[in-house]
């Protein structure tokens, strides 16, 4: 048997860890002296306080180190995987926060960055994320658009919530990478730009500009922080297993604006059912034969197969509690999601 003293010494825990793991019921000694209280450990104890030691430096909680001790190996092994899942999304969390940090840091020094692409592929970039922008007064943050500029690239991304919207389209960079909110008044003045030729974005932290030869298009960006989309899209994917079908975007717009297509009725909203029939193809089911399929708003569904524009789509559905992806078959620029809505 050991003393207190040398389990702490064998184990790495200090003696108050001991005896704090003790109250809690994780480590309790083999023998307490009823006379003095001296608490005594078996040599299987000092193993277990080893392990005790180890997953306290990693920040497992204790009732996990509980349950660890408690059970047998596979299940053991189990709970330390999903622990180190776990520390493996905080550390991308520090990471992207820390990024985020670093851009604010050199907010001060930072020059203009200055994105040149055709009118063409601006117009259809804006065009194909304007739908999805939120109007909720208590998300300010999302009632615009998010330009995020890369080395050779600028990502166009719009959210409310319920849908998502991206656009990637390569560009002519010049500055550090940068991410600012484009009003939706200046993405409209924009859209309504006519005339064919270069457009140069000018960004920075205080101003926003779409310029071409005689003319400039400036606002301020919206002074928040957007939605992390990225992690919405990795939680999206993470274990999924999407089936793809065809549709044609015009026929589906028929389809859904028929007047004997079923329909679900919620509050103040209309539900689509969507699932992939036996043929491969997209079929629009009711409520009863809902099971497999995704509800979704039907006017969601509809603007965003009117900024698809016609011809063939891809839909992707994954089962009843994950979004609906659409997506051009040609152009893996841009695509949407739906948020699935619980029947």
């Amino acid at each position: 048997m050991r003393s207190i003293g040398e389990t702490a010494r064998a184990s790495g825990l200090s003696v108050s860890a001991l005896r704090f793991y003790d109250r809690e019921g994780v480590l309790v000694p083999a023998l307490v002296d009823p006379e003095n209280g001296y608490r005594w450990y078996t040599d299987r104890q000092i193993r277990q306080a080893r392990l005790v030691a180890g997953l306290r430096r990693v920040g497992m909680p204790v009732a996990e180190i509980a349950a660890v001790l408690g059970t047998d190996a596979p299940t053991a092994h189990r709970l330390l995987d999903q622990h180190l899942h776990r520390l493996e999304a905080g550390l991308d969390d520090a990471r992207r926060e820390l990024s985020r940090v670093h851009a604010l840091l050199d907010t001060q020094e930072r020059p203009m960055t200055t994105v040149t692409l055709s009118r063409t592929a601006l117009i259809a970039a804006l065009g194909d994320v304007r739908f999805a922008a939120g109007q909720d007064p208590e998300l300010p943050m999302l009632s615009g658009v998010l330009v995020e500029v890369e080395s050779v690239a600028v990502i166009f991304v719009a959210t409310d919530r319920y849908r998502m919207a991206i656009h990637r389209e390569d560009a002519v960079v010049d500055g550090p990478a940068i991410k600012v909110i484009a009003p939706l008044d200046w993405v409209d003045r924009v859209r309504a730009h006519e005339k064919e030729e270069p457009i140069t974005l000018h960004l920075g932290t205080e101003t926003i500009e779409a310029s071409g030869a005689g003319w400039a298009i400036k606002d301020k960006p919206l002074a928040y922080d957007y939605t992390d989309w990225r992690r919405a899209i990795e939680a999206r994917s993470a274990g999924g297993t999407p089936r793809t079908a065809p549709v044609d975007a015009t026929a589906l717009r028929a389809t859904l604006t028929a007047t004997d297509t079923p329909r679900v009725f919620r509050h103040d909203h209309e539900l689509v059912v969507l699932a992939i029939g036996n043929s491969g193809g997209i079929d629009i089911v009711g409520e009863q034969e809902s099971e497999g399929g995704v509800a979704v708003n039907r006017e969601f569904l509809l603007q965003a197969l009117d900024a698809s524009g016609d011809g063939q789509l891809l839909l992707e559905l994954d089962g009843p509690i994950r979004p609906l992806a659409i997506r051009r078959p040609t152009d893996d620029r841009a695509y949407s999601l739906l948020m699935p809505v619980k029947l």
